[in-house]
């Protein structure tokens, strides 16, 4: 069965809404692709708003995952591309919107200039555990 241990070693930072390591136990791994703030008819949601469009990327994370068969609790990775990476806080707490009382697994932001549209304003992929 696969299993997802996170740890946060006592000598490192405490971490704001992430977890400095996973390990992960488990034959399958699910690699879900950068999705962003984009509607089925490729329309822009929340032009402007880093917060809408943080949970309308992570929303579609959502449908990707279950999509595999996968879920919040068995991701082991996350990777964010921002335009706004300073913005951590308000990442956070739209992420924690969507996701609930999963705990969060280790993460890294990734400051850009710019993502595939301009109003773009995040891109969020993981890794995860299929079970």
């Amino acid at each position: 069965m696969p299993e997802r241990r996170l740890i946060n070693p006592p000598e490192l930072f405490p971490p704001p809404g992430f977890s400095h390591v996973a390990v992960a136990t488990g034959q399958r791994l699910v690699f879900v692709a950068g999705q962003v703030a984009l509607a089925p008819d490729f329309s822009v949601i929340g032009e402007g708003d880093l917060a809408v469009q943080t949970r309308a990327a992570m929303e579609s994370v959502g449908i990707a995952l279950r999509a595999a068969g996968s879920g919040w609790d068995d991701v082991v990775r996350r990777t964010i591309y921002t335009v706004a990476p300073t913005e951590f806080e308000v990442i956070a707490r739209a992420i924690a919107e969507v996701t609930g009382e999963s705990a969060d697994p280790p993460q890294t932001i990734i400051g850009v200039t710019g993502l595939a549209l301009p109003q773009l304003m995040i891109e969020i992929e993981v890794t995860a555990l299929l079970n």
